[in-house]
């Protein structure tokens, strides 16, 4: 089983349940591991079976009830004041700043919230979503091609798992993103994976919106 796997700090609980998961049921599986931009495209080439794609792109698609959701402020999706630029590695959140009728540049990822913890300033787009409709935004979507058992197993066991992440593993994934553990962790705080019904409602919201 091949799965696109995002290679931001935002997905390390999933990853940590997910080599776990793996290990435990004796299913072998690869990792495609990029940014957003590029695991929407090799998901809808089929290049691989499952992944966590932005949500703009996920009209169609297999889905299940998991995915990257912030409620209030994400510290890592920006808008940083200036001339109007996407980040090439988005796509929700490009479109996400033209809903929302603002100007600036976009900046996601580990990128924005190394900017953020520098003490960089920029409006934070799932917050202004949140003024705008006082629901949650829904960035990404775990969807899938093949093994559709599979992945809604996943999904459902994720969902209701508290996920514990090793120290160690913590130390590392911060350290290679350029941030203090301490601020890794406080980080992961603040993004939720549960599509509850707010996060549905907020998500058809947006792709009415999107598709218009």
């Amino acid at each position: 089983m091949l799965f696109g796997s995002i290679d931001y700090l935002n997905l390390l609980p999933f990853q940590v349940f997910l080599k776990k998961y793996f290990n435990n049921n004796r299913v072998n599986k690869t990792r495609y591991k990029n940014v957003p931009s590029k695991i929407n495209s090799a998901f809808h080439a089929k290049r691989v079976n499952a992944a966590f794609i932005s949500s703009v792109t996920s009209r169609g698609c297999k889905c299940t009830d998991v995915g990257i959701i912030g409620k209030g402020r994400v510290y890592s999706v920006l808008l940083l004041k200036g001339e109007t630029k996407e980040d090439s590695a988005s796509q929700t959140s490009n479109r996400l700043a033209k809903l929302l009728n603002l100007q600036g540049e976009v900046m996601i990822g580990d990128r924005a919230l190394r900017h953020y913890l520098a003490g960089g300033e920029g409006l934070d787009l799932s917050l202004e979503w949140q003024k705008k409709t006082n629901l949650p935004f829904v960035f990404a979507r775990l969807c899938y091609n093949k093994h559709e058992k599979i992945v809604k197993n996943i999904a459902k066991r994720f969902a209701n798992t508290k996920v514990y992440i090793p120290q160690y593993i913590l130390k590392k994934e911060a350290t290679k993103r350029g941030v203090s553990a301490s601020d890794a962790k406080w980080y992961l705080n603040h993004i939720h994976y549960r599509l509850d019904y707010k996060a549905k409602k907020s998500l058809a919201k947006f792709l009415k919106a999107t598709k218009q």
